[in-house]
């Protein structure tokens, strides 16, 4: 089977850190979150791959190419403007002429697809919609199944008195050929707004499977932070870079660690790091490639992208620090903060709690 990876969305809740590149290329564990989702497809036996981009779609192209570095074959179909869910799948029909499945390139997630496939073929459904529980559904479109598994309604981000439901639409779908009959070429169309209520009221069936693992939208830099957090807590099965030591705590090639510095599991260090003697760094902290942190320096909860200068005495928690970011001796970044790629932050500056810098900026 064919799949449709959606990769063109700027991630605008995401920014600054998706200012210069777009959110499916974010870093998850240093490895893109599209590359993630890429894995889990080849695991199931998706290796012929359409990808949508749009937004900065250079950099997938450059970084993907024509996917045999990953074991699949990838293929793209741009769009000059955003077309909607729908509308971009619709953008890639010359290639999709069997059932195929249609899959965000910005979410984490390892839910068994072939099960969800086998339950789509048993149902004999024109669609079918992966569906979780979450606690908080006002976030996602909810969806209100039949007994038999098929699907009455949906409903988009809806208010707590609309809340009919826990069950929301994940975003994956698995599709039939004959769904482009209700995707005019070339318009702003989306899936569950616009085109399977337009199946329902033709008589199609649309399929609902709760499926089993996990799922998450990273469309926040809390969410950023704690998909980050859940990964190195084992709650969703992905493959995390490195040498793995002891319990928890995985190690890149070429990284340099003062036995002097205090390492709290889980945590991860990419290639190339060098952490100095008396550096602390508390658990759930990612550093990327080519990270330097400085004696004394202090992180806990926090994830620097590649190449970030973590001078003397510096304090980070739970703060998202961008590309080749220099924090200079005892600044201070606190809870939430989130600084831009190759920002330049001065000595004894203090970012207060729930501040964003964008790109290229000096405090």
């Amino acid at each position: 089977m064919r799949a449709v990876i959606l990769a063109g969305g700027e991630g605008t809740r995401l920014r600054p850190l998706t200012s210069n590149q777009p959110k499916p290329m974010m870093p998850l564990v240093n490895r893109p979150m599209l590359e993630h989702i890429v894995a889990l497809l080849s695991k199931h036996g998706f290796d012929d791959i359409v990808v949508t981009v749009a937004y900065l779609g250079n950099q997938i192209r450059d970084y993907f190419g024509d996917g045999s570095d990953f074991g699949v074959t990838m293929r793209y179909a741009t769009e000059d403007s955003p077309l909607g869910t729908a509308g971009s799948v619709r953008n890639a029909a010359d290639e999709l002429d069997d059932t195929f499945l249609v899959i965000s390139g910005d979410v984490l997630t390892d839910i068994d697809l072939t099960a969800f496939v086998k339950a789509h073929r048993d149902a004999g459904a024109t669609a079918s919609i992966a569906l979780k529980h979450v606690e908080n559904p006002l976030e996602f479109g909810i969806v209100i199944a039949r007994p038999d598994g098929s699907i009455e309604r949906f409903l988009e981000k809806p208010t707590w008195g609309e809340v009919f439901s826990d069950t929301i639409n994940t975003g994956i779908y698995v599709l039939e050929p004959s769904i482009f009959d209700y995707i005019p070429l070339g318009d702003v169309v989306d899936f569950s707004g616009d085109v399977f209520p337009k199946v329902l009221d033709d008589g199609g069936l649309i399929h609902g499977h709760v499926a089993d693992g996990y799922w998450e939208d990273v469309g926040t830099t809390e969410a950023y932070l704690s998909a980050h957090a859940d990964v190195l807590d084992g709650k969703v099965e992905l493959d995390i870079a490195g040498f793995r030591l002891g319990d928890g705590i995985w190690l890149g090639e070429g990284a340099e660690i003062d036995p002097e510095a205090k390492l709290e599991a889980p945590l991860v260090i990419g290639d190339n790091c060098r952490i100095e003697a008396g550096a602390t760094l508390r658990s759930y902290t990612v550093l990327g490639t080519d990270v330097v942190v400085r004696a004394e320096a202090f992180l806990e909860r926090t994830v620097c992208h590649d190449h970030v200068f973590v001078g003397q005495d510096v304090r980070l928690r739970g703060s998202v620090i961008g590309r080749a970011t220099d924090l200079r001796p005892h600044a201070r970044c606190e809870e939430g903060v989130v600084i831009g790629d190759e920002c330049f932050v001065g000595e004894n500056a203090v970012v207060n709690p729930g501040v964003r810098i964008y790109p290229f900026k000096t405090v």
